[in-house]
């Protein structure tokens, strides 16, 4: 993590590198924790003979609590500051680590823990959304969010491979050992969520302003960026799942799949390690529509490439231009909104994140019924390149907050 925090001069002019290297890393333990238990819960639920429908249960569980609790999470960060908020996160979500490995032989115990799991999820990333916000200097939010999104990236990729280490090789892994590894490494989350410093700036403002919410829905071009953010991140969820069954309907090995998914999550991290130079060279929203539409057109083709190394080229095409929308999303909102509501601005994006992740992924089951996963993937690039085209009236520059 050091030289991301070397490489982001508009963030440790304010948080100092060690606490910009202390914040990429609460983010790449955050995702890795999500993403070794998220799998982890699931096998536990098929070791107590869970129907299949209750593992979906579980998984809306873990996606309830942002859905219902963002806002309010935007608010508090506003108000009581970032490091309070990550801090409180980091304790939520080692306390489901803990539900977990004592409560998790029970299927209550399970869904008990997930809501928990999702909960202090959404605590640790609002408040690490927010101190990137609130510490980029103006014109390196690009830059800022995509190192902040390429640690998110490497924690996500970190996920299963953890599993394997610590839950063995058999079809089911050791969950109970996982369970317990785990309480260790989030607990670590809370020290470096007390070492970090909350910009102080916020909570005052909010607190003399009052909920502003409303303010942020009449910014110029807001539903076009959470339009965006919502399609591009429920593409990246639909690809995961549809893959596997396009290349089980080609024949495909497992570990084809594995390798093909490893392509794209790798395109996108590179797309995001170098994000500020793309954007300094492209502009904002030329790249943000490029980008969109760009993986679009490689999903689109992804059904009809009969080589493997055309359906891999194909999904480093996907995959670099699916990178590049959430940082830029976040970084758009980030200059737009206010300060004092930076907070509200990142988990307004993330209430639209989840319920496209719920709604349309649900679409996609439907078409996937009678289309086969070919027809999924050409149903979201036709919903990518809508979202790409609806980019463009995004103003060119972030619409610049009233002054105080």
């Amino acid at each position: 993590m050091r030289r991301s925090a070397e490489a982001i001069p508009a963030m440790s002019g304010t948080l100092g590198r060690g606490r910009t290297a202390a914040l990429l890393t609460h983010s790449v333990i955050t995702q890795a924790v999500t993403f070794v238990l998220r799998p982890t819960m699931s096998y536990r639920a098929i070791e107590l003979d869970v129907p299949a429908a209750g593992l979906g249960a579980l998984a809306a569980a873990f996606a309830l609590a942002p859905l219902f609790l963002a806002l309010p999470a935007g608010q508090l960060t506003d108000r009581v500051g970032e490091r309070r908020v990550m801090t409180g996160g980091a304790a939520l979500l080692t306390g489901s680590c803990l539900a977990f490995l004592l409560a998790g032989d029970t299927v209550g115990g399970l869904v008990a823990a997930a809501m928990l799991l999702g909960t202090g999820h959404l605590g640790c990333v609002v408040g690490q959304q927010a101190l990137v916000a609130n510490t980029a200097v103006r014109g390196a939010h690009d830059t800022a969010f995509g190192y902040y999104t390429f640690a998110a990236s490497l924690g996500q990729s970190a996920g299963p491979v953890l599993i394997t280490v610590l839950g063995g090789r058999r079809d089911i892994p050791d969950t109970g050992r996982i369970f317990a590894w785990t309480c260790a490494v989030s607990a670590v989350l809370i020290v470096l969520s007390l070492a970090l410093t909350s910009t102080g700036r916020a909570p005052a403002e909010a607190r003399r302003e009052g909920p502003r919410t409303r303010t942020l829905l009449r910014l110029p071009g807001l539903p076009h960026a959470l339009l965006t953010s919502c399609v591009v991140l429920s593409a990246v969820d639909i690809t995961l799942a549809y893959l596997p069954a396009l290349g089980a309907e080609r024949g495909l090995s497992s570990g084809t799949v594995g390798v093909l998914l490893t392509l794209r999550g790798l395109a996108s991290m590179g797309s995001r390690f170098f994000l500020g130079r793309l954007s300094g060279a492209l502009g904002r929203r030329r790249l943000l529509v490029v980008s969109t539409v760009a993986a679009a057109l490689a999903l689109g083709l992804a059904p009809l490439s009969s080589p493997v190394w055309l359906l891999g080229a194909l999904l480093v095409v996907a995959g670099f231009g699916l990178g590049v929308g959430q940082p830029l999303t976040m970084s758009w909102l980030a200059e737009s909104a206010p300060p004092g509501l930076r907070g509200r601005a990142m988990s307004l994006r993330l209430l639209g994140n989840r319920t496209g992740q719920i709604v349309l992924p649900s679409a996609a089951g439907l078409l996937a019924a009678g289309l086969g996963a070919g027809g999924v993937l050409y149903a979201t690039a036709l919903g990518l390149g809508w979202a790409g085209l609806a980019a463009r009236r995004l103003p060119v520059d972030a619409p610049r907050p009233p002054d105080r």
